[in-house]
């Protein structure tokens, strides 16, 4: 089975002063689409936050990576920043199609500066926070995740 995690950026979610939303909207998207996903995890925002629950789960073997949250202007959106301390090649087609989509839904769609990649045999897609982002997010992304993971664990074009 496909593997995948969820990690939602947030720090008024991690010292639960705001719910959760997005992240449980991606769990279930992921879900329904057929990938094993275990309940969001929820870490605080801020490059070595996001760095460190990146090579957490990454640990347990997950193929697929979504992040939602901290990839805004606002001071401590640095979701981008520990995304790109750990994976090894972008994939600016995804991050550019993410944005062009949001921008549609709302012009505020192009400030997010999410990132995708690869890091080892995963792929790695930040998202905008919000739930809007993510029930269109996530289906552009599970559009191409399981030819990417074929792909890095070797498969054929």
């Amino acid at each position: 089975m496909r593997l995948a995690t969820v990690i939602t950026v947030s720090d008024r979610a991690a010292v639960g002063r705001r719910e959760d939303t997005s992240g449980p909207a991606a769990v279930a998207l992921l879900r329904d689409a057929g990938w094993e996903c275990p309940d969001a995890v929820v870490v605080p925002d801020g490059a070595d936050s996001v760095e460190a629950a990146l090579r957490a789960v990454l640990a347990t073997g997950a193929q697929l990576v979504v992040t939602t949250g901290g990839t805004g202007l606002s001071p401590r959106d640095e979701t981008p920043e520990g995304t790109a301390r750990v994976i090894g090649r972008t994939v600016p087609g995804i991050a550019e199609e993410l944005r062009r989509i949001g921008a549609a839904e709302k012009p505020a769609g192009m400030l997010s500066r999410g990132l995708a990649g690869v890091a080892g045999g995963a792929l790695i897609v930040n998202l905008p926070g919000s739930p809007a982002a993510v029930a269109s997010g996530v289906p552009v992304v599970l559009s191409i995740a399981g030819h990417v993971v074929s792909q890095l664990a070797g498969g054929d074009h």
